[in-house]
């Protein structure tokens, strides 16, 4: 039986002690009060505004940038498009030449590089990143919506003990970007860009599938701030051959199914 329309949660789930970009604050998640003392359970929680899942408003890189609060709802969901960057070495940029045809504003680019699976490991940090002129290809198409399943859309201070600026593809400071240089050409055209997405080799199954694929990445409401985590999720459509679509293309009327791609079990292991 073809799949109907199917949920797809692409977010790392927020825990105590989880992974955290190099300098950001750590994440606690303690018990503030309890059922058999205070009646109810609430949660404590410490955590930074780019922790797990989470998007970067053009604000995190320049002052004079649309903070969160200041961008439309519509820079948050919209049709997928993927780059399957999978099977590149660590700390290799990715080219232009990996972008799809056809790009047009409203359309949400995810980069698959596969790095999800090394989720709480040191090689996590070890990613492919996004080459300057590929950001500058994104921007240049319209495009204003970027995620990949990776610490940063730019080179990130790595396992190895480098620092993430070796002197290529712009990323080396000597512009005056810090390592920051896909992040400073994306901002700069009000761009958001969200990180640390996961289980997009699931969207590309889909997209092989002929299946179509929104994706939904809205944020906490974090008033004035840089970014935030988000709740990622796919929404992935029936498959053409599936005869509950009519004519006129509609959907059928059950519900979605829900699929939860969240690595929980690997990550407990990883960080307790």
């Amino acid at each position: 039986m073809a799949p109907g329309p199917e949920l797809v949660d692409l977010s790392v789930p927020i825990m105590d002690g989880m992974p955290v970009y190099p300098g950001d604050p750590e994440i606690t998640v303690t018990p503030a009060l309890r059922v058999a003392a205070d009646g109810v359970n609430v949660a404590r929680l410490h955590l930074g505004s780019q922790s797990g899942t989470h998007v970067d408003a053009p604000w995190h890189v320049d002052d004079r940038l649309p903070r969160l609060d200041e961008l439309p709802l519509e820079r948050f969901i919209g049709p997928a498009r993927l780059v399957d960057a999978r099977g590149l070495p660590p700390r290799t940029p990715i080219g232009p030449t990996s972008l799809p045809a056809g790009l047009r504003p409203g359309d949400v680019v995810l980069i698959v590089t596969g790095w999800s699976t090394r989720w709480g490991r040191p090689s996590y940090l070890d990613h492919p990143y996004l080459a300057v002129d590929t950001a500058q290809a994104l921007v240049d198409a319209g495009v204003r919506t970027v995620g990949i399943d990776a610490a940063s859309v730019d080179r990130t201070a790595g396992s190895d003990g480098s620092d993430g600026t070796d002197g290529t593809d712009g990323t080396d400071g000597t512009d005056g970007t810090d390592g920051l240089a896909a992040h400073r050409v994306l901002c700069g055209a009000g761009a958001v860009i969200v990180e640390n997405l996961t289980s997009l080799d699931r969207l590309v199954l889909a997209h092989g599938q002929r299946r179509s694929i929104e994706v939904f990445l809205f944020p906490l409401p974090l008033a004035g701030a840089d970014g935030a985590p988000v709740r990622a999720v796919a929404r992935l459509g029936p498959t053409p051959s599936d005869p509950s679509i009519t004519d006129q293309g509609s959907r059928p009327r059950s519900s979605p199914r829900i699929t939860d791609q969240s690595p929980r079990s690997a990550e407990r292991t990883a960080h307790h």
